[in-house]
């Protein structure tokens, strides 16, 4: 190969780059919204739930005391009312029963 190949071969592969670059054309997700604090939370309380299940399940196969279950079980279930909490803020609704539980419970950690 010549130097003329190098440099014409060299100023193609150059051309194909910038072309690739400037021509990618921007797909619906890229302007989709990032997530929504209330879509995190929603996420977070169904990951909540989903591990008081697998507590739960695992309790019943001997995995933990009753103590630790117990223990768990409580904290998991004040971690999801807090959740609900906030999620009661972001859409505005009245706080449940739940919510109070776990406000005052917050209160008392602090």
């Amino acid at each position: 190969m010549s130097n003329v190949d190098i440099v014409v071969a060299c100023v193609l592969l150059a051309a194909a780059t910038v072309l690739f670059i400037f021509n990618v054309r921007s797909g619906a997700s890229d302007s989709a919204p990032h997530r929504t604090k209330l879509d995190q939370l929603m996420e977070r309380r169904d990951t909540i739930y989903e591990n008081l299940r697998d507590l739960r399940f695992e309790f019943r196969s001997g995995k933990f005391s009753e103590k630790d279950y117990e223990e768990i079980k409580q904290s998991l279930e004040i971690e999801a009312a807090c959740v609900l909490s906030e999620m009661d803020v972001l859409t505005g609704g009245t706080p449940t029963p739940a919510t109070r539980q776990a406000a005052s419970e917050k209160v008392r950690q602090s």
